[in-house]
């Protein structure tokens, strides 16, 4: 199987990649196709947007497509910056420190990573198979988008006052982990999988992409 990453960012597609090393199947990502196409992430929500996105990619090449539409909300910033994560601002670094700014007075550091994946099939029935998969138990299925199937994944923990470690992407050095004692961008990259929002998102996507193989 050919599966597509709907994604240009890097940080996504090297963490992707990661997570299905182990499995047989060929993963190609956006920029291998060499293509200007752009999908406009317009949802009000994470599943909007990864809907919009596995729809897109995957009905404008043919392909089964994997799309994921991730961010971090913040309790004290009522959910902020939510899908808007990545255009909180122009680079990670500013993101991060304009998020410090902002959570400087703030008590309540609560905050949680959200995931929604996004799995799109241009046959109807390859998801409408999966609904009898054991690992379809929390995934999503649209009785009027027989094309798609999503699941969402959640890493909770807290704001931090200052930014640490040189792992991970995005807002990973600003997020502390109280299980960990650590920040998620102290993390190896193995250990961020294997607790991250995104990698519980993929994982069972993986699980659903295997039984299509069966």
């Amino acid at each position: 199987m050919k599966l597509l990453l709907s994604t240009h960012n890097r940080g996504k597609v090297r963490e992707m990649k990661e997570l299905l090393s182990a499995t047989d199947i060929a993963v190609t990502a956006l920029d291998d196709l060499d293509s200007l196409y752009e999908i406009e992430e317009t949802g009000d929500t994470f599943e909007e947007n990864a809907v919009l996105k596995a729809e897109g990619y995957g009905s404008k090449y043919g392909l089964v497509c994997l799309a994921d539409d991730s961010g971090l909300e913040v309790d004290a910033l009522g959910g902020r910056p939510g899908v808007y994560s990545s255009r909180y601002a122009d680079t990670d670094r500013e993101r991060c420190r304009r998020l410090l700014e902002e959570m400087r007075d703030k008590e309540d550091r609560t905050a949680r990573f959200v995931c929604c994946a996004c799995l799109y099939s241009p046959e109807p029935a390859v998801i409408a198979e999966l609904r009898g998969c054991p690992a379809a138990e929390g995934a999503v299925f649209y009785p009027d988008d027989p094309c798609i199937v999503t699941v969402r994944a959640t890493l909770e923990g807290e704001i931090a006052r200052e930014e640490r470690g040189g792992g991970g992407f995005g807002f990973d050095p600003v997020m502390y982990l109280p299980s960990q004692g650590r920040h998620l961008a102290e993390l190896s990259a193995a250990e961020k999988n294997a607790i991250s929002h995104r990698g519980k998102a993929v994982r069972k996507m993986i699980e659903l992409i295997t039984y299509i193989k069966r």
